[in-house]
């Protein structure tokens, strides 16, 4: 009777945490080995059979028969089996292995409890280990949680038993959570560590907009619209290229939805994220100006083989065309997968100037050295800026010792030339603002 009260017990508690039954199985005889265990000191010798359906189990110890007992747990001597079943003794001979039976009830009161944490903690063991599979399937994937901790590196998300951690890295800098609140993430990670599952969910990750982009725009789910590329600066500004594998169907249009409804959806998502979407070219040019776009460039200089733009615009729209701290220009220039340099259109005539001037008319840099890279087809800045280093050095009369005088000398005058180039803009805007003082003292 005792057998079959036990694993129910055990199996109520299974039941509860969505356990196997071939797992509750496996669990049961680990724990009555460690019941025996504990009880007899060594549980080497011990067999468990459980049968769950019945609710029966039997544990077995098979120990050699001897003459004299040196080891109580091991050995047994032919009159103790007598005791047990006479006629089994006079069947077997010292040497031969005799099965004992335990009777559970040895365990007493005082194991059950002991039997009960033992299997609370297997039972963690594998709740734990069924949350890491089922969380390393679902890599990729949206999820809706409960914040129900915020730490300064972390906040903590949780999923029915399941909890998810957000570092800071992954959250949207400009949102603050607090306990209780519903948040909404890209599962980015799942590692198992030794307190258990690691799994890492984000909100900054380029792929969770490309998930939102997938749940609000059923067309980039069908496949008839694809994203080619994502750059975001998180709750800023993002930038997504997109691609329409439908002639009739614009891509723009369906991302942005009748009124705006899509992409409003995802702006409210994202924090009121800002979001450019850019139809996709194979022109280099055409790709290149609708990335840079809220800025219209009056010209690019693309260089498709090196992945590299140089983007000019007025003077008075520079400022705009590189946004703060650049990131109109780096997410365009991450999104397109092409280096932009942007230029206000008087500063490139001066970097170009300063790009063409000569070698020998640098300060710093000898007629001999400037005469022996003249014959190896650098004559200018540009040149030497674009040389590989190795092949400078391997020019016969280029030492190491050379190369880097030459670089310091072209750094000292580009920046002097910069300062020069600076100066002159400062004086430009303090006579534009006396003229603008002087006209308004007339006025008056």
């Amino acid at each position: 009777m005792i057998n079959r009260e036990l694993i129910e017990v055990f199996s109520e508690i299974a039941r509860e945490k969505n356990v196997d039954r071939s797992e509750l199985g496996s669990i049961l005889e680990s724990l009555f080995l460690h019941l025996v265990e504990r009880e007899r000191g060594d549980a080497s010798n011990c067999s468990v059979i459980v049968n769950i359906d019945k609710g029966e189990f039997e544990i077995y110890v098979e120990k050699d028969i001897v003459e004299e007992i040196d080891d109580p747990v091991m050995e047994i001597t032919l009159a103790e089996i007598a005791k047990i079943d006479a006629e089994m003794a006079n069947d077997l001979s010292v040497g031969d292995t005799y099965v004992e039976i335990i009777d559970p009830l040895i365990f007493g009161r005082r194991m059950i409890h002991m039997a009960k944490q033992f299997f609370a903690q297997k039972l963690l063991h594998v709740e734990k280990k069924y949350i890491y599979e089922d969380y390393a399937n679902r890599i990729g994937e949206i999820i809706i949680g409960t914040v129900h901790q915020v730490q300064r590196d972390n906040a903590y998300v949780n999923i029915e038993h399941a909890e998810l951690r957000m570092p800071r890295k992954e959250q949207i800098s400009t949102e603050r959570y607090r306990r209780g609140d519903t948040v909404r993430a890209v599962i980015k990670s799942v590692e198992i560590t030794s307190r258990g599952p690691d799994i890492v969910i984000s909100r900054s990750d380029d792929h969770f907009l490309f998930k939102m982009f997938e749940m609000e725009v059923p067309e980039i789910e069908d496949g008839v619209i694809e994203i080619i590329s994502i750059s975001r600066s998180p709750g800023e500004r993002a930038k997504i290229i997109v691609k329409s594998n439908d002639r009739r169907i614009d891509p723009v249009g369906a991302c942005v939805g009748m009124r705006g409804s899509r992409i409003q959806a995802i702006v409210r998502e994202l924090n009121n994220e800002k979001i450019d979407i850019i139809n996709h070219s194979e022109k280099s040019e055409i790709l290149i100006t609708r990335a840079l776009s809220p800025a219209v460039p009056l010209n690019l200089y693309i260089d498709d083989e090196r992945k590299y733009c140089i983007a000019i615009f007025n003077d008075d729209e520079i400022d705009f065309a590189i946004g703060r701290g650049g990131l109109n220009v780096n997410l365009a220039s991450n999104v397109t997968n092409y280096r932009i340099d942007a230029f206000g259109k008087n500063e490139y005539e001066r970097k170009k100037q300063e790009d063409e001037k000569p070698l020998f008319e640098i300060e710093g840099v000898s007629s001999s050295k400037s005469d022996i890279l003249a014959k190896n087809s650098i004559n200018n800045i540009s040149d030497l800026l674009n040389a590989d280093e190795d092949f400078l050095l391997s020019i016969k009369g280029m030492s190491e010792k050379a190369v880097e005088s030459l670089y310091s000398s072209v750094h000292t005058f580009i920046e002097k030339s910069r300062e020069d180039y600076n100066l002159q803009l400062k004086k430009a805007e303090e006579i534009s603002t006396d003229d603008l003082n002087a006209t308004k003292t007339s006025a008056n």
